[in-house]
C-alpha cells in the first residue's frame, strides 16, 4: 500500500516539477529584467510615463537587439576578444567555458554545422551511439586526417559534458530520421526521457 502511494506520488511530482521549475524560471527572468531595467527606465522617464513591464518589453529588446549585433563582422571579433580575456582568467575561464559550451549546443548556428543525425556502430560488438556528421568534404579535413570513404563524426557524450571528433568509414554509419534539436535532447538526458516525436513515415501518412 506505501508503494503504491510512493509511486503515484513520485508519478505525479515527476509530472508537475518539469511544468513548475519551467513557470519558475519564466517569472525570475521577468521579476529579474523588471527590477533590473524598470529602475534605470525610472531614472530616465517621468514616474507617469512608465508602467510595469516596461523593463521586461526592455530586457527583450535588448536580447533581440545583441542578436542582431551579432551578425556583423567587427561586433563578432569584439565579442571573441572579450571571451579570449575572460578565457585568461583563472577560474572564471572555467566557469565560462563551461555554460558556453552548455548553450553552444542548444546554438541555431551550432546546430547548422550538424548536418545528419546518425547511428554509428561500434566495431563487431553490435553497440551503436548516436552522433552527428560534422564534415563530408575530405578537402575539408586537416592534412593526415583523411580516408577515403570517411566522413567526420561528432559523438557528444551523455548530459553534453564533451565529446569526441572521430573519423569514420561511411559504412559504420547509418543516417536516423531525427531532428538535431529531438537528437540533442536526447543525448542530453542520456535518453531517460525517450522520444516523443512521430517519424516521418509515419506521420505523412
Amino acid at each position: 500500500m506505501l508503494r503504491a502511494i510512493s509511486r503515484t506520488f513520485l508519478t505525479g511530482l515527476i509530472t508537475l516539477l518539469p511544468v513548475v521549475l519551467t513557470v519558475y524560471l519564466l517569472y525570475w527572468l521577468v521579476v529579474t529584467a523588471e527590477a533590473a531595467l524598470g529602475s534605470v527606465i525610472r531614472l530616465a522617464l517621468p514616474e507617469y510615463l512608465y508602467w510595469p513591464g516596461m523593463g521586461t518589453i526592455a530586457g527583450l529588446l535588448i536580447v533581440f537587439l545583441v542578436g542582431l549585433l551579432m551578425h556583423a563582422y567587427l561586433v563578432r571579433r569584439l565579442f571573441a576578444w572579450g571571451e579570449q580575456i575572460l578565457f585568461h582568467l583563472p577560474l572564471v575561464k572555467s566557469v565560462y567555458r563551461a555554460i558556453r559550451d552548455f548553450f553552444d549546443y542548444f546554438s541555431p548556428d551550432k546546430q547548422k554545422d550538424f548536418e545528419q543525425v546518425v547511428a554509428v556502430s561500434i566495431g563487431d560488438t553490435g553497440m551503436q551511439v548516436i552522433g552527428f556528421v560534422t564534415q563530408e568534404l575530405p578537402e575539408r579535413l586537416p592534412e593526415g586526417f583523411r580516408e577515403e570513404g570517411s566522413i567526420l563524426v561528432y559523438l557528444p557524450l551523455s548530459y553534453m559534458i564533451g565529446g569526441y571528433a572521430v573519423l569514420m568509414p561511411r559504412s559504420a554509419v547509418r543516417p536516423l530520421d531525427m531532428s538535431m534539436e529531438e537528437a540533442m535532447r536526447f543525448t542530453l538526458t542520456a535518453g531517460v526521457t525517450g522520444t516523443t516525436r512521430t517519424p516521418r513515415s509515419e506521420g505523412s501518412n
